[in-house]
């Protein structure tokens, strides 16, 4: 299989058709940053540590079959409490700082807000817009990115957060799948940037959950939103809450349109099996087949089936989001709805450990429900995640896929990585009309990911909003990764390129 050009390995050519003078380009200039062992490019004030996929995994580790028994990671409300109630007491002993507790959204009523009663410990407001924002890679302009370094630091003064003491646990608030998909947001935002995983929480389960699992009690809630923290000196803040303090390398969870353009099959029936890489489209069924496949409980397709063909009446249109050029999947990539790892009934809490652990296997569940493969067809017990791969997760704008991609990391211990440009970044990438009656990319553009993939088209321009192509020739997608590389070293910029934003709505349809 053809590459795109990584920095870090030998060049083996350019995908698709590329004119001869820009190939020399190429060659002269080098492109990207899509391996999993990167180098700043540039000196540091202090050595810093490039982590891989693998090492990651490593140092994030696996849950505890019972989540009770977590200190980081996944835990349940029972730890909060004791940490909340007691916290000079109760916190982890490799914890020097505070217990920083962010909902990104209220709770329940009669559950808005975590009370917290012990010294050193604070509950927050932090919206799940304030985790995301539009960025380029250089080829195109997507929204829903990870924040950038600026950003990220002005997370860390508002909350008054020391990354490198404290511990900072997240909440959905209300519980959703719509609010977990937002707890993956912030969680990925802290570990992208380098913040320790043993200093990051995720609580499972909403907030009245927490009362009604007798984890909680009404005494542990307020309804009124708790105050920011006072203003710091500037100068304390800026020397301590910064991300440019945490001597670590973690922009390898970031896959790009080049890295996925690396992995994917090489022909629409090809399996990723023994590659190395497993491709999880967190997506329905439905938009995984564009319009060819309909969940279980559609109407049409009974309870008791997983999924079933669409009635001809079906339209395909409907599984289409954000008015993109096409639908379908990347060849290669199996599917298994996110909703399958959440329980509804405890709001929506992550199943167990050995439930995640079957679904990635390619076992199905009680009711069916398992990895699909690109023939519509349950993957089967092995024949899925193979030991030693690295996960690539994706959904539309990467909000589903924060729920399979931390369970996938942060519960099962597998290297993982998001591609956060997701699918509304892929499909937009095609030599296919939009609504101004221009072609997205030229035909020779080597970022088309319209072939290496199964996809079915737009009915017509007229329903595809303009996408915002940067360069279509671009010698590389890294644009993202070399900026947040660079915010690490002492030339590093303190302005965003690309400004902020907040995630188109229902970004994921969670």
């Amino acid at each position: 299989m053809t590459q795109l050009r990584d920095d870090s390995q030998p060049f083996a050519g350019i995908v698709h058709r590329i004119a001869l003078p820009m190939l020399f380009a190429a060659l002269l200039a080098g492109c990207g940053s899509g391996g999993e062992d990167r180098s700043n490019g540039s000196t540091l004030a202090a050595p810093i540590t490039v982590n891989t996929a693998a090492t990651m995994a490593q140092e994030q580790g696996a849950s505890a079959a019972d989540y009770n028994n977590n200190d980081y990671g996944l835990i349940t409300g029972a730890t909060l409490k004791r940490w909340k109630d007691n916290w000079s007491k109760e916190r982890p002993g490799y914890i020097t700082g505070k217990l920083v507790i962010l909902q990104v959204t209220a709770g329940e009523t009669g559950f808005e807000y975590i009370k917290t009663n012990a010294i050193g410990a604070f509950s927050y407001l932090a919206a799940s817009a304030e985790w995301v924002m539009t960025r380029s890679n250089g080829v195109i302009s997507t929204p829903s990115l990870v924040l950038d370094g600026p950003s990220m630091d002005n997370q860390l003064r508002k909350y008054n957060i020391d990354p490198q003491n404290d511990m900072i646990v997240i909440l959905m608030g209300t519980a959703s799948t719509g609010n977990v998909m937002s707890q993956g947001r912030a969680w990925m935002a802290f570990r992208y940037w380098g913040v320790d995983a043993k200093h990051l929480a995720v609580l499972s389960g909403g907030n009245k959950y927490q009362s009604d699992s007798a984890a909680m009690v009404a005494a542990d809630f307020q309804s009124t939103a708790p105050a920011l923290p006072t203003p710091n000196d500037a100068v304390t803040a800026a020397k301590v809450n910064s991300v440019k303090n945490l001597p670590v390398d973690n922009t390898v969870l970031i896959a790009s349109v080049q890295d996925m353009l690396n992995i994917v099959g090489t022909s629409p029936s090809a399996s990723l099996k023994g590659t190395g890489n497993f491709l999880w489209d967190a997506r329905t069924i439905f938009q995984y087949s564009a319009g060819q496949m309909k969940e279980r409980n559609d109407a049409g397709c009974p309870a008791t089936s997983s999924y079933c063909v669409p009635d001809a009446t079906v339209d395909y249109m409907t599984s289409f989001q954000n008015s993109g050029s096409r639908q379908g999947h990347p060849w290669g990539a199996q599917q298994l709805q996110f909703t399958n790892l959440l329980d509804s009934t405890k709001g929506f809490s992550y199943k167990s450990k050995a439930q995640l652990t079957s679904y990635l296997n390619g076992e199905v569940d009680t009711a069916g429900m398992g990895m699909t493969d690109g023939t519509y067809a349950k993957a089967g017990a092995g024949n899925a995640y193979q030991n030693g791969d690295t996960v690539y997760v994706y959904c539309e704008t990467t909000f589903r896929a924060m729920i399979t991609g931390m369970a996938s990391m942060m519960v099962l211990g597998k290297p993982t990585r998001f591609y956060d440009g997701a699918m509304i970044e892929w499909n937009s990438l095609s030599n296919l009309q939009d609504t101004t009656g221009k072609y997205i990319l030229p035909a020779d553009s080597p970022w088309r990911t319209d072939i290496r993939s199964f996809s079915r088209p737009a009915a017509s321009p007229t329903l595809t909003t303009q996408r915002f192509i940067v360069n279509a020739y671009a010698i590389n997608a890294s644009d993202i990764i070399k900026e947040d590389k660079l915010y690490k070293t002492p030339s590093g910029s303190n302005t965003s390129r690309d400004g902020g934003g907040a995630p188109p709505a229902n970004p994921c349809g969670g």
